[in-house]
């Protein structure tokens, strides 16, 4: 495993319209937390996807995601989202940490799994582009 991964963090505050009726946020709209923070990884280390499906013809879903979650988040909760690339050579594999930003106590984690397949065939390539793996390091 690499020792130097690279990782990108996000500030966030809770909305209003993320909470559940039992004025906690929602299960699923952690996964659009993890979201904000992997494009923002994505961006801040020069890749870009979509740039991928307009030359190449490759997109890249996600295949599997994970959460734990451990404290929940409530209306106006100012948190950090932490993406943390940690393998980029047969598939794209992110792991995530929420921690609220007062006091670091860590709300929840998890992971996304994307792979790189080829259109219009959907087949899948069993290997991420040699772009993407040098820009984070693999």
């Amino acid at each position: 495993m690499k020792e130097n991964r690279k990782s990108f963090e996000v500030k966030i505050r809770v909305p209003f319209f993320d909470l559940d009726p039992m004025q906690i946020v929602w299960h699923a709209n952690y996964l659009n937390y993890f979201e904000i923070a992997r494009a923002a990884l994505f961006e801040n280390n020069g890749v870009d996807l979509y740039s991928f499906y307009g030359r190449d013809k490759i997109i890249f879903p996600i295949i599997k995601t994970s959460t734990k979650h451990i404290f929940p988040l409530r209306h106006r909760d100012e948190i950090v989202c932490k993406a943390t690339i940690v393998d980029a050579y047969v598939k794209l594999v992110v792991d995530f940490e929420i921690r609220k930003a007062e006091d670091g106590k860590i709300c929840a984690r998890g992971r996304t799994e994307q792979v790189a397949v080829k259109t219009p065939e959907m087949e899948i390539l069993f290997s991420i582009p040699e772009e993407i793996r040098n820009a984070f390091g693999f």
